[in-house]
């Protein structure tokens, strides 16, 4: 099944990211069966937040304990941004991310992508790209690599990636 993710979520998530210009913004990706529904927004508690993050355990330890009530969402991932970046994950990103098959989803103010930490992943040996399926109201735009948005707010486009067997 593929992930699925609203362009209303990502949208929201560039925004914040280009009100925090100096410091990376992160949280907890929540939903279930493959589709993310809800972002919790974390303080970055990490010591040098403009090119680092940490989730504020507290955030952590509620959506874990949220995760585990019957029929509830459950911990998908995480997002953070890169301000003077590129939404790919860095070398330390890397150091940080269990191979457990969460998403991680970096954006920036203009550009989000969607990865997944596994062993021996294609990028710095963790993470591999993830395609998404991304939600515009009634419309389903599928094998999305990328979106970006424009300068204009209301504008956005989508770069599809076809991944080789």
């Amino acid at each position: 099944m593929n992930v699925r993710i609203s362009r209303a979520l990502l949208l929201g998530l560039m925004r914040a990211a280009a009100a925090s210009p100096h410091a990376e913004i992160c949280g907890v990706l929540r939903g279930r069966e493959g589709e993310v529904r809800t972002a919790i927004a974390a303080d970055n508690v990490a010591a040098a937040p403009s090119h680092r993050f940490e989730i504020d355990p507290a955030v952590l330890l509620r959506c874990h304990r949220l995760a585990r009530r019957a029929g509830a969402l459950r911990i998908l991932g995480y997002y953070h941004s890169h301000p003077d970046g590129r939404p790919y994950p860095s070398s330390t990103d890397a150091a940080m991310a269990q191979p457990d098959g969460k998403l991680w989803l970096i954006v920036t103010d203009r550009e989000a992508r969607l990865w997944r930490a596994v062993p021996h992943g294609s990028m710095h040996g963790r993470f591999d790209p993830v395609a998404f399926d991304l939600i515009a109201g009634k419309r389903v735009a599928t094998s999305v690599a990328a979106v970006l948005r424009s300068e204009r707010a209301e504008c956005w486009s989508v770069e599809l990636e076809y991944f080789r067997d």
